[in-house]
């Protein structure tokens, strides 16, 4: 997800990308005025550079959509769920029908699946043609991009609480349980 300091390390990244844009002339232009064929080693490292470079654009390709990922990817899980549910209905239904009148035979996957990606498809386009509807998906993500996630350090001493407070309550509960076992057994005997 974008938060501030992935922005913040993308425009310094940029930055440094201009700077070193700035200084590339220099180092041709010495070059060319050099006119020796460059060192192995100058080759190398100019390699290495380029590759970085691919890297670096790798990196951000998805900070460049920012949340309205998080929306394609919404629509394109709601279509393959729809498509999975109605494929699983369509067999199901054809099953039933098949020993009804037995002439359909047993289901043909291959015609279920097919009408279920359509339809699956169908109605995600649907939702997507309607603004109000992208509207609230857009709103929804770009709110969820606001949100502060816990570190990998506050999930893990959280969960230990939850894990030792559910394994004390377990304990007080069955000596209670025991405890109160014996009272009873007291009271009106075995």
């Amino acid at each position: 997800m974008s938060t501030k300091e992935d922005l913040e390390k993308t425009e310094a990244d940029e930055a440094e990308d201009e700077g070193a844009e700035e200084e590339a002339p220099a180092e041709v232009s010495a070059r060319a005025k050099s006119d020796a064929p460059p060192d192995d080693d100058e080759a190398k490292d100019a390699d290495a550079e380029a590759a970085a470079d691919e890297e670096d654009d790798d990196d951000h390709a998805p900070l460049q959509l920012g949340h309205t990922r998080y929306v394609y990817a919404a629509y394109m899980a709601g279509a393959l769920a729809i498509a999975f549910l109605f494929s699983k209905i369509g067999h199901a239904a054809w099953f039933r029908l098949s020993q009804w009148k037995p002439e359909l035979g047993e289901p043909k996957d291959e015609l279920v699946i097919a009408g279920a990606v359509v339809i699956g498809a169908g109605t995600a386009l649907y939702y997507w043609r309607r603004a109000d509807a992208r509207q609230y998906a857009n709103e929804v993500a770009e709110e969820l991009s606001k949100v502060t996630w816990p570190s990998r350090k506050e999930v893990t001493n959280s969960t230990a609480v939850v894990i030792a407070t559910t394994l004390a309550a377990t304990v007080f509960f069955a000596l209670m349980d025991r405890f109160w076992g014996f009272v009873t057994n007291l009271v009106y005997g075995s």
